[in-house]
């Protein structure tokens, strides 16, 4: 990791992982080149030197909120993750497979003198940018509060119809929100855990359990919920929204972390929408997808005057591809939704993949054009 006005690396994150013969790990290791630095603008270089996918974070010290994160790091791959950091106690994490609490270590921030100066007219681009986005975030929270009040109440009165015909509209708004959502580590896996990556004992809850009792096809030997059951899960569901609603009322924003959940926003695309994998029952992976594209935009937006200012050709090559991603989108809507995924050709998938790659080379550039 090193200090943006620091021409040198200070401190490298690296992940080693010595695998068994059946591919479990045996042995893992997450090494720090530095325990500490000072607070600012840092870049921690994630190495992946182990044979599975894995993601880096950087938690608060109660080791739940996400202070930063960045995922799909590939074996052999490097990725940075930039962020303005205040002094105190924090914790990183490496989660080799992306699942599970990985692999941790106390990291500290320490006072500095050497503060960065900023002109009075980019101050106010940075004021603005904040409070729009915190505004953005509370309108997509309030809007999923009410949205999945409504749903709860079709799936417990047994409206399996009107259950269905809502789902996917109210999961738009968790996930133009889903990075925010994600920064408590104890709401996200109670709400947006899927089947496939639940952990040993892991308790399944949310979203995606009942999306499965509403569209139990491709289940074997499947078992429908009771009425209790629903009731049971559909109250869980609202009660965790209703958590989810009053956290971000209190929330404020740095414009890198702005910036870093438009990347991360795009990063989920990458990793389960493109790919169909995350609403594997419904199939409804295209709504997911428009709305953290348009979650990924929104943050790009809020900085965008700051980043003309900084470098003026970032900020036309992401609008461009911005555009031509949601050029491929559009194609593929049907009324006032989305096809279903499994209705995609596989050159259209192709051609969805190869706009999110294109879209996330620049987008990895924002947090350290934001900050410089």
């Amino acid at each position: 990791m090193h200090r943006e006005r620091d021409p040198g690396r200070l401190l490298r994150e690296r992940l080693a992982q010595r695998p068994r013969a059946d591919g479990r790990l045996l042995g893992r290791r997450l090494h720090l080149s530095a325990t500490d630095a000072p607070a600012g603008t840092l870049t921690f270089d994630v190495t992946n030197s182990g044979t599975q996918v894995t993601e880096f974070y950087l938690l608060g010290e109660d080791g739940l909120r996400i202070v930063a994160e960045v995922e799909n790091v590939g074996p052999s791959i490097t990725r940075a993750l930039t962020v303005n950091a205040a002094a105190g106690k924090y914790i990183t994490a490496c989660k080799p497979g992306m699942t599970g609490e990985g692999i941790r270590a106390d990291f500290t921030v320490t006072e500095s003198d050497d503060a960065p100066t900023v002109s009075q007219d980019e101050a106010e681009l940075v004021d603005a940018a904040q409070k729009n986005y915190a505004a953005y975030v509370q309108d997509q929270s309030a809007q999923l509060l009410e949205k999945t009040r409504e749903f709860v109440q079709l799936y417990e009165s047994g409206d399996d119809d009107g259950a269905r015909a809502l789902y996917q509209v109210a999961r738009t708004h968790w996930e133009r929100i889903e990075t925010v959502a994600e920064s408590f580590g104890d709401l996200d896996p109670m709400m947006d855990a899927r089947e496939a990556d639940l952990e040993p004992g892991q308790k399944w809850t949310g979203w995606h359990l009942i999306e499965k009792d509403l569209w139990p096809q491709r289940a074997t030997d499947y078992t429908a919920l009771t009425d209790q059951e629903r009731k049971t899960y559909g109250d869980d569901l609202l009660a965790n929204t209703k958590a989810l609603d009053s956290r971000v009322q209190d929330l404020t924003y740095t414009v890198d972390s702005i910036a870093n959940g438009s990347r991360g926003l795009l990063e989920e695309v990458a990793k389960g929408k493109v790919t169909g994998e995350e609403e594997y029952w419904s199939r409804t992976d295209l709504w997911d997808f428009q709305a953290n594209v348009d979650g990924a935009r929104v943050g790009f937006e809020g900085v965008q005057p700051i980043i003309e200012e900084k470098d003026p050709e970032l900020s036309q090559q992401l609008t461009t591809r911005f555009a031509d991603l949601q050029k491929l989108l559009d194609e593929q809507k049907e009324g006032d939704g989305f096809k279903s995924y499994d209705d995609l050709t596989p050159d259209e998938v192709k051609g969805l993949s190869d706009a999110v790659n294109a879209l996330s080379e620049p987008l990895s550039k924002l947090t350290a054009a934001v900050l410089s």
